[in-house]
């Protein structure tokens, strides 16, 4: 039989939303409608694309930048994730996956501004990393060499978000059917086999899912740039702080964020798409 809904029971639901419609509106809405409005206006309202010209003029470098980190840190990001999760998946030495599951869940409690700070300590010529090998024996104080920059930006990426790709990878793996691999392994298949062959293609789905908040939170930090980069080129970030502290100019610093949405708008269209997909499974 069809069910029907009754109006009052309609909109007592509506009032249910009502409450979290406005937060995502004040909060998020409001904020990205008025951040994309002033990247393309002047201050009197009319349309300009000089705030535009102004940021690639200026700041392709950095967006360039900013874009070859991001996609460098995804890359490794994630071999070493699946790398992991596989190890998790497929090793026989459950102690070692314990461990191993401990260890790299880590750095998911740590904020990205301490991460910042405790890898310029660690990363730095005279940092914890250099003086570990100076008292070992194995370099000497003249052949320290400085990680701060952008290899330490990369480091402090794939460091940072290798706790939260690996638990979405390794979460997929686990809920595969077990009889896949067990009728794998019966048949003489090896464990990258398996890998590659049987696991990898049935949660590549997760795996885009992974890297694209990855990508998303990468292009958003502002404390690692600020904190590890040395100078110029930089990533947006700190290019939008630079011209909202040093000269007040809002318009061209919402004209990178601009940017960056465009950059991201793809990725969100993919997240967004697969978790339609996902739902309308379920």
């Amino acid at each position: 039989m069809r069910q029907t809904t009754s109006p009052n029971l309609l909109k007592h639901r509506l009032w249910l939303i009502v409450p979290a419609a406005l937060m995502v509106g004040i909060f998020f809405l409001y904020p990205l409608g008025f951040s994309l409005y002033s990247a393309i206006t002047l201050d009197d309202g009319g349309f300009t694309l000089s705030h535009l010209n102004k940021a690639f003029d200026l700041y392709s470098k950095d967006i360039l930048f900013t874009i070859i980190i991001v996609l460098v840190s995804v890359a490794i990001l994630a071999v070493l994730s699946i790398t992991i999760a596989a190890l998790i998946t497929l090793s026989p030495f459950r102690s070692l996956t314990k461990t191993l599951g401990f260890l790299y869940r880590l750095p998911l409690f740590i904020p990205f501004i301490v991460t910042a700070q405790m890898m310029r300590t660690f990363l730095a010529k005279n940092g914890l990393m250099n003086n570990a090998f100076v008292a070992s024996g194995l370099l000497t104080p003249m052949d320290t060499v400085s990680f701060l920059g952008w290899s330490g930006i990369i480091i402090t990426f794939v460091w940072k978000q290798l706790a939260f790709s690996t638990l979405l990878i390794s979460g997929a793996m686990a809920a595969l059917d077990e009889s896949q691999i067990r009728a794998a392994r019966n048949l003489g298949a090896s464990r990258l086999s398996i890998l590659f062959q049987i696991i990898l293609p049935q949660i590549t789905s997760t795996l885009g899912v992974a890297m694209v908040l990855s990508i998303v939170t990468m292009m958003s930090v502002l404390s690692v740039p600020l904190m590890i980069g040395t100078g110029s080129p930089t990533m947006m970030t700190a290019d939008m702080a630079f011209r909202i502290n040093s000269y007040g100019d809002y318009h061209v610093a919402n004209a990178l964020g601009l940017v960056s949405y465009c950059i991201c708008a793809g990725l969100a269209w993919f997240y967004l798409r697969q978790n339609l997909k996902e739902k309308g499974a379920n």
